[in-house]
């Protein structure tokens, strides 16, 4: 079997200086064993310069500061979304938008999401999310200990986003493996993954086609209703577009905030004193969800760079792809003391990227921060005092979207 260096290792362009190269695989980040955030940040160290290339994964840059990030997202002129994955051969298979596109194109598909999920309607169904949590909680919080991740963070927020578009829940299992190949797609080389991850993005579209159909011209006001009923430009929706916009809610709402949370809840149950101190003041826990996003990002997506260019002390040839791991802005040291820590009081708590930043900000930020809200509040009043169990080994994955598994948690009955 191909090691990692064979399986990926492509030739270092011309324009790249041999001290901007190390070997950094998205996929398979030395040492994930200890954890996804921490395998992020050892590349971050204060000799590494703002833009490295590796040769893995079809070879491309990788951002590792926050400006630089920053100003990436914020800048779609320079830095395009038309290929957005790596390897490149994946970014091309991958069709869903708006993400793939580009302002001014971009601009009206983003507004249809933006209707149905702007703060004011995530707050009228704020109810419905708590009750799903509560449900779940106390389905176990008398047994002393369950694994968080299969048992809670795998559930909640996809049963919420199901019931908002209105799908079944028996789908799950089915969709979930699609949405692992899309963000982790398998294979040993860049043409496997881009194929693999092909096949999982038709899968959504076949699975999503007859939906569509049924919803369109209905009066429904679940989500996807509400999404392929929009008018784009005084128009009915292209038909081109349907799917690719509903499969993209459709995956985020599988993948994103469900390995947030069982992320945030390792760190919690190594760190009783800021359980304890959140317990200690609602209106702390309530401000305390931004740095929990700032600490936990889970999402490494690229751009493609549009002309060549010198940025940040680097030349950027048209094609080159930027990756940005949203993690490591939320834990660069030259704009957070002491990062890895989660510090309720931090006073820049805002400066990261969790939720991306400019045009492709993440239009399901207001969801994401009440799941998150709603989790601690109603784990917190039931399950005051937990731990992870003595023997836990948590299992890491990097990828588009981190995750992990393997979350037992313990607790007194």
């Amino acid at each position: 079997m191909a090691t990692q260096l064979e399986k990926h290792r492509t030739a270092i362009p011309d324009h790249v200086p041999a001290d901007r190269v190390r070997d950094i695989d998205i996929y398979a980040l030395d040492g994930i064993g200890e954890g996804f955030h921490e395998a992020w940040k050892r590349v971050q160290t204060p000799e590494t310069p703002p833009l490295v290339w590796t040769p893995l994964t079809g070879g491309h840059w990788v951002a590792t500061r926050g400006v630089v990030i920053d100003e990436v997202y914020r800048d779609p002129a320079r830095f395009s979304s038309r290929v957005i994955w790596v390897p490149r051969e994946a970014g091309e298979a991958y069709d869903m938008v708006p993400t793939k596109l580009d302002p001014p194109e971009h601009t009206p598909y983003r507004k249809a999401i933006d209707k149905g999920l702007n703060l004011a309607q995530i707050r009228k169904v704020e109810g419905d999310v708590r009750a799903v949590a509560i449900e779940l909680i106390e389905g176990f919080a008398g047994n002393g200990g369950c694994d968080f991740a299969r048992d809670f963070a795998g559930v909640f927020p996809v049963k919420v986003f199901l019931a908002l578009a209105d799908l079944p829940m028996n789908d799950v299992p089915m969709l979930n493996v699609l949405a692992r190949e899309m963000t982790r797609p398998s294979g040993n080389t860049p043409e496997e993954q881009g194929r693999a991850l092909e096949a999982a993005n038709k899968g959504f579209f076949d699975y999503l086609a007859p939906i569509v159909k049924q919803r369109r011209g209905g009066t429904g006001t679940d989500l996807i209703t509400m999404m392929v009923n929009t008018e784009i430009d005084g128009a009915p929706m292209p038909q081109d577009k349907l799917l690719p916009l509903v499969a993209l809610l459709l995956l985020a709402g599988l993948d994103t905030v469900v390995n947030l949370l069982s992320f945030m809840m390792i760190y919690l149950a190594r760190h009783p004193e800021t359980v304890a101190e959140m317990r200690s003041d609602p209106m702390k826990l309530q401000r305390g969800v931004e740095e929990l996003f700032r600490r936990f990002a889970v999402v490494s997506d690229a751009r493609y760079v549009v002309e060549d260019m010198e940025f940040h002390g680097t030349r950027l040839k048209a094609g080159d792809l930027i990756l940005l791991p949203t993690a490591l802005h939320g834990l660069d040291d030259s704009q957070h003391v002491d990062p890895m820590k989660v510090d309720l009081s931090r006073p820049n708590v805002a400066a990261h990227s969790t939720f991306a930043q400019g045009p492709h900000r993440c239009a399901g930020l207001h969801l994401a921060r009440m799941e998150v809200l709603v989790t601690l509040q109603e784990w917190l009043a039931r399950i005051p005092v937990f731990a992870l169990a003595e023997d836990a080994a948590p299992i890491y994955h990097s990828g588009i979207v981190a995750a992990v598994e393997n979350v037992p948690l313990v607790w007194k009955a």
